[in-house]
């Protein structure tokens, strides 16, 4: 598809020359991978299957620190393998202990195995100084780790802007739209151009073989929440801009790496969320409605692209292409799960610092990514007459590489997680999978031995609400009907879960049908469960559990979004009472849905000023002339009033709540003709 017959809704840049294309990813690959050389000259290195990309303050040092622990326990991995000695880890942090004892030392034969993940690590923030923020900063051994871990790469953006947004999401989303929209080639900085090509122009292509690419960002910034679904559309734009192209001619080419055989890409994004309970906590400050904005933004597109039922059914190309949504799925994971954390461990939670904070959830967020990578191991050591034994279809077990995920997980995703010690010698049916399932659904805690935050990312309902519920579930003997009940697990429609193994320990059949029977009561109406099966990635067994969908209809999710509309939306007459909130949980509720009860309480389009404390009006002109100097052509040109949210955002998210809050599965009877 030629970039002049592109739908003009979406001007990103991208790349039709292929050959311009498989010369700038040369240059990556390059610099990520020092040239091996062999007998028969240049040993040709692969891209990793993963990319992580941090972007923001939040989520570059999120990124950056899963990278180092990566690093770090290869590190630690490799001086093991040499000096076959234990370290001392009572002095590590959390996060560093809880991924080395993930690593398997032994193997049956008594080789080392290879540790399994490296993935390409890309930083982009509006902050001129993200390099000198990043090289310099005092952690011990930073600069080692910078020198040596060649898959790090710093996207430097400030030649388009060098001051931040303002922790303005869309000033953040304007100023992503100039970097994506500019043609690539002329920017000053090269590698701009190269990493342009790696992240958007090649998504899906033989040369470059990234898969998975995961967009790690706090939601109540401005650079990170307004940069992160635009650079996740461009991606997906010049993505499904192949997908739609049939033309023939490339396949003539002699180099086969040029053309674009169809191989699916999953994107998710994970999001941060902000705190909105404790003491000292008010759901009306600004990163609480920043969240709101990207939370309404993202499942307005989501309904757009997967359910809307006006589209037409002979839909062409370009319709479709107007209507992508910048991920697969996204990832919630709160910041009240390092308070609740805290709590559980006997901290202070009221006075736990900001740094504190990030660490705990750059911990949970790379026990969460190690898990999903290491999913992608191929199972042999089972046969399907194991799965049968224990209810499961051979089927329904993935390996989850990017065409599983793509299949299974779509929308708003949480994770639940918990993991137990199986030391060697240790019998099947001795670990307690009726309490490792209930410790992977609690309020997020401390394990004690193996230093992991166990829980779910986000919870259901209020936090005094859900202990007690739990408290209940684990009373009653496990009794599905004290959770069942909540939106959160009674409208999920799809369920990904990873059980890790250590080599030497095989899971009971019998183990694995309790796994699946709480599953299957705590979750009725799911139409799609998968299971991952990893052995030998892990010294412990591990239970992780991606739910989507449903996590929309949890109390953070909905509290966010609506004091986002209450404030940039609402019509003035009710910006200061609770009628709204009451007339959106309505509009959910009831059968059917009347548009013109959005367009009472709400004006057409948001108005940004809400979250500024300065003049909008003449805020908006500064970075329109910043476009037009950066892109001069009056037929690329978007104004900041083309971003805006509208009222349209407001009532498709109302509308795939709905959805989703009317999913259930019809039961399967049996039937008979014999009287």
């Amino acid at each position: 598809m030629s970039q002049e017959n592109l739908p003009i809704e979406h001007l990103y840049f991208t790349e039709t020359n292929l050959e311009q294309i498989l010369e700038n990813l040369d240059v990556v690959r390059n610099r990520i991978h020092p040239q091996v050389i062999d007998e028969e000259g240049v040993n040709e290195q692969f891209f990793p299957s993963v990319c992580l990309i941090g972007l923001g303050r939040c989520g570059s040092n999120i990124a950056l620190d899963v990278a180092s622990l990566v690093y770090d326990a290869r590190a630690n991995y490799m001086r093991e393998v040499e000096n076959q000695e234990i370290l001392n880890n009572e002095s590590e942090f959390r996060p560093m202990r809880w991924i080395r004892k993930h690593l398997p030392l032994e193997s049956k034969d008594g080789l080392k195995p290879v540790f399994l993940i490296e993935p390409i690590v890309l930083l982009g923030d509006l902050d001129k100084d993200i390099e000198g923020r990043i090289r310099f900063s005092n952690q011990e051994g930073r600069t080692k780790f910078l020198e040596e871990y060649t898959k790090l790469q710093i996207m430097d953006l400030s030649e388009v802007h060098a001051g931040g947004a303002g922790n303005a999401p869309i000033l953040g989303q304007y100023l992503a739209k100039i970097i994506l929209n500019k043609d690539a080639t002329t920017f000053r900085n090269e590698n701009w151009k190269q990493m342009h090509s790696y992240l958007v122009d090649s998504c899906g292509i033989k040369a470059n073989q990234s898969r998975l690419y995961f967009y790690i960002f706090s939601a109540g910034g401005g650079t990170g929440s307004g940069m992160a679904s635009e650079f996740g559309l461009a991606q997906q734009f010049s993505y499904l801009s192949k997908t739609f192209d049939y033309r023939s001619d490339q396949s003539q080419m002699a180099d086969k790496r040029h053309s674009f055989v169809f191989e699916p890409i999953f994107t998710s994004g994970i999001c941060i969320l902000p705190n909105i309970s404790g003491k000292n906590v008010e759901i009306s400050e600004a990163l609480h409605i920043n969240a709101g904005r990207l939370l309404t933004k993202y499942i307005s597109e989501e309904w757009n692209f997967s359910y809307n039922e006006e589209r037409e059914e002979d839909e062409v190309p370009a319709d479709v292409m107007e209507r992508i949504r910048p991920w697969n799925s996204m990832m919630l994971i709160s910041n009240d799960i390092m308070r609740y954390a805290e709590e559980e461990n006997g901290g202070d939670s009221d006075n736990i610092d900001v740094n504190t904070m990030e660490k705990y959830a750059n911990q949970y967020i790379s026990q969460q990514i190690f898990n999903i990578l290491t999913a992608q191991a191929v199972t042999t050591d089972y046969d399907e007459d194991y799965f049968r034994r224990a209810g499961i279809d051979i089927a329904e077990t993935i390996r989850l590489d990017a065409n599983d995920l793509f299949m299974s997980l779509a929308g708003p995703v949480a994770v639940a997680y918990a993991e137990s010690v199986v030391n060697e010698g240790t019998r099947q049916d001795s670990v307690d999978i009726d309490d490792l399932f209930c410790r992977s659904i609690e309020l997020p805690h401390f394990n004690n031995d193996t230093s992991a935050i166990e829980g779910v990312s986000v919870l259901p309902v209020e936090s005094d609400r859900y202990r007690e519920a739990i408290k209940d579930y684990r009373k009653s003997g496990y009794d599905a009907t004290a959770l069942n009940h909540l939106h959160f697990f009674k409208n999920c429609s799809s369920i990904v879960s990873i059980i890790s193994l250590p080599r030497d320990y095989k899971l009971s059949f019998t183990a694995l049908n309790r796994l699946k029977m709480h599953l299957n009561r705590l979750c009725p109406n799911t139409t799609l469960k998968r299971y991952a099966l990893v052995i030998g990635a892990s010294a412990n067994l591990s239970l992780t559990t991606l739910i989507a969908k449903s996590p929309c209809l949890s109390d953070d999710f909905l509290t966010l979004m609506v004091a986002y509309m209450k404030r940039c939306f609402a019509r003035d007459d009710y910006r200061y009472t609770d009628e709204i909130d009451k007339a959106i949980i309505k509009m959910i509720q009831d059968d059917d849905f009347d548009d013109a009860l959005v367009d009472k309480y709400f004006t057409t389009y948001e108005n940004p000023a809400k979250i500024l404390d300065t003049n909008w009006y003449a805020i908006k002109p500064m970075y329109e002339k910043k476009y037009r100097e950066l892109i001069d052509s009056n037929q690329r040109f978007v104004s900041i009033n083309d971003i805006r949210l509208d009222i349209n955002n407001v009532k498709n998210a109302i509308k795939y709540l709905r959805e989703i809050y009317r999913h259930r599965i019809s039961k399967t009877n049996v039937l008979t003709l014999n009287g």
